[in-house]
């Protein structure tokens, strides 16, 4: 036996006397706007309590500043240039030890009579190769830290400074 939560209801409600059909009144004709309506200026809006104060004017144009005698340093050329010191920098030092690397497994692949010749008494030239390898990688090592005293760390110093200068300048004013 189930139990329905929801029982029918026991009377019927009384039938709804009918009602008019529901009629609404023509629309107004149209009235024809005037040309150009949407290019009229704007009219003040109307205020609906005669106690609402008027709406406050815009606030005036800030005065202009007196433009930088050089340009940001987020648009410093500087940037770029240091950019691209340090991207030759590392190209070269990368280039150094990889090249070396590649030009060995070359001809150990290619070359196997090059690698396996004497070189010295009992010394084959791949193992003297893969000896060199070291003093290679040391070689680009020297030679990235040469670049970056001569070109990059200059080019840095001087683009601080700037920015210390122009961190300055901003806290003056």
């Amino acid at each position: 036996m189930s139990h329905d939560p929801y029982p029918p209801p026991r009377r019927t409600p009384p039938p709804y006397a009918a009602s008019p059909p529901y009629r609404t009144p023509p629309p107004p004709p149209h009235a024809a706007s005037p040309p150009h309506a949407s290019l009229s200026p704007p009219q003040p809006p109307h205020l609906t309590y005669p106690w609402q104060p008027a709406p406050a004017p815009p606030p005036p144009a800030p005065a202009p500043r007196r433009p930088p005698q050089h340009a940001p340093l987020g648009h410093h050329s500087d940037l770029r240039v240091l950019r691209t010191a340090y991207r030759w920098q590392r190209r070269v030092a990368t280039l150094t030890a990889l090249g070396y690397f590649v030009v060995f497994l070359v001809l150990s692949a290619c070359a196997p009579s090059v690698m396996t010749a004497r070189v010295a008494d009992g010394l084959p030239a791949g193992l003297l190769l893969a000896l060199a390898q070291l003093p290679v990688t040391l070689l680009a090592i020297a030679v990235y830290e040469l670049t970056a005293h001569r070109h990059v760390d200059p080019l840095a110093r001087r683009i601080r400074h700037q920015a210390e200068v122009d961190a300055r300048r901003e806290a003056r004013r």
